[in-house]
């Protein structure tokens, strides 16, 4: 099925564990509650693989004009080249967050799922803990 219903945003997740710092687009995240948020992030990411209920994680909403950050976090997988060799980013606990997001937030990941159909995916289910907002719109990726 190749159709395509919705805008979709660029929410960079990232995250340091065992010495080493995961990061990634995910377009496929939603809020589901005033302080809950799912995002489906691929079978192929390394990011997703090494995700494990109870991890701290930053999800920080891309604002219009950080292409650049898109761009940088969406090419390869984490486990093969360091995406945060040349990329201005703040750490809160084992959070990354990236500077001039629309939104950033500190994540606490209550589960991960696979939900037949997309058992090989994570579905990562999140409680918000903290966020910062500010008034650079956000980017939208068109589908």
């Amino acid at each position: 099925m190749g159709i395509s219903v919705f805008n979709y945003g660029a929410n960079a997740v990232c995250f340091e564990k065992k010495g080493r710092k995961f990061g990634m687009i995910c377009s496929w995240a939603t809020q589901v509650d005033y302080d809950k948020i799912v995002m489906l992030l691929g079978s192929q990411s390394a990011t997703g693989k090494n995700l494990a209920k109870g991890d701290i994680i930053g999800v920080s909403v891309l604002s219009v004009n950080q292409e650049d950050v898109k761009n940088t976090l969406g090419e390869n997988h984490s486990d093969f080249v360091d995406k945060f060799a040349n990329l201005d980013y703040s750490t809160i606990s084992n959070a990354i967050l990236i500077p001039n997001a629309s939104v950033n937030m500190v994540v606490e990941v209550i589960d991960v799922l696979h939900l037949e159909g997309i058992e090989e995916d994570h579905l990562v289910y999140g409680l918000i803990k903290s966020y910062t907002k500010n008034d650079i719109p956000m980017m939208t990726i068109k589908g």
